[in-house]
């Protein structure tokens, strides 16, 4: 009776870590070249620290609940690298968004689709 009391009283609940999870990955998930290295830096440095939580199986609900929290504080705290701005003369900087269509192609079909429907109009009138 005197172990199953002791061994009642030291359980605890395992916290839900899914959260903590899902945060790792949206980190892992993002792309180091698109921020600056410093907010980066912090990010990497709570994403080192969240797993070390997450594959602790004697983490407390506290330490789970910080490591959230400060991994969440570190995206958004997330900075996007400043677009340099594009310099006169500077023929690589422009990106073609679309092909140069001939419009000869889709009218010249046009035209042969309205000869068809005309010509089997024509036809069924004579009939």
């Amino acid at each position: 009776c005197d172990a199953l009391t002791r061994a009642y009283l030291n359980l605890r609940l395992k916290p839900n870590k899914d959260l903590l999870a899902d945060l790792i990955n949206k980190a892992n998930g993002l792309n180091s070249a698109s921020y600056t290295a410093k907010t980066w830096a912090v990010v990497a440095d709570e994403v080192i620290k969240a797993q070390a939580v997450l594959e602790d199986p004697e983490a407390s609900e506290a330490e789970v609940k910080a490591a959230e929290k400060a991994l969440t504080k570190a995206l958004e705290g997330l900075e996007m690298k400043s677009v340099e701005p594009v310099k006169a003369g500077d023929t690589t900087a422009g990106v073609k968004t679309g092909d140069a269509v001939s419009m000869m192609y889709p009218l010249l079909g046009l035209a042969i689709a309205s000869l068809g429907f005309y010509g089997n109009k024509k036809r069924k009138r004579v009939n």
